[in-house]
């Protein structure tokens, strides 16, 4: 099966567009296949797959792993997303740049997220939204991170006007507080 590779504005995070085949039955397609990200320059060993479901108008992030990091795989299964990852490394030359791409049901795109980035998205439209990410390292809620979604310093172009954010969300601090990775 064929699939597309894309480098965003941060080279670093690849959109990769599988081929659809379809018909009036329906359609088929490789969702994951590893020798996608080798051929990419990416070694990643996943280790859990996480699924949510969020309504329209929510925003979640952005979140981040500090040890271990985790990269991220990310598809959307139904609905349709903004989905943004800021460069949190140290000494990265993208340093505190994001990129912003949309992400549906319908694309059947995933996003590669690297390690040292942090990562949320808002649903677009009225329908909610399901997000699958394969992630690298475990879930550890001692080394979880965050940025406040709407910190000015790093003027993302969120789609969406009065999100609906978790308190968790609300209270992270701003992009200056953080430690780079």
């Amino acid at each position: 099966m064929e699939i597309r590779g894309e480098r965003l504005a941060i080279p670093e995070v690849i959109l990769f567009q599988p081929k659809k085949h379809g018909d009036d039955r329906g359609f088929f397609l490789e969702r994951f296949r590893q020798t996608w990200l080798t051929d990419m320059g990416i070694h990643a060993n996943f280790v859990q797959d996480n699924h949510s479901k969020s309504a329209p108008g929510v925003l979640r992030g952005l979140h981040y792993q500090t040890e271990p990091s985790q990269a991220k795989l990310v598809t959307v299964f139904s609905g349709s997303i903004f989905d943004v990852v800021v460069d949190i490394r140290k000494n990265s030359p993208t340093f505190m740049q994001s990129v912003g791409i949309e992400l549906s049901a319908a694309s059947c795109a995933s996003l590669w997220v690297p390690h040292g980035f942090a990562h949320g998205f808002c649903v677009l439209g009225n329908e909610p939204a399901e997000v699958f990410y394969k992630v690298t390292g475990f879930y550890n809620p001692h080394t979880e991170g965050g940025i406040k979604w709407d910190d000015p310093d790093l003027k993302i172009s969120w789609p969406i006007k009065n999100p609906t954010v978790s308190q968790k969300d609300k209270n992270l601090p701003p992009s200056q507080s953080i430690k780079p990775l």
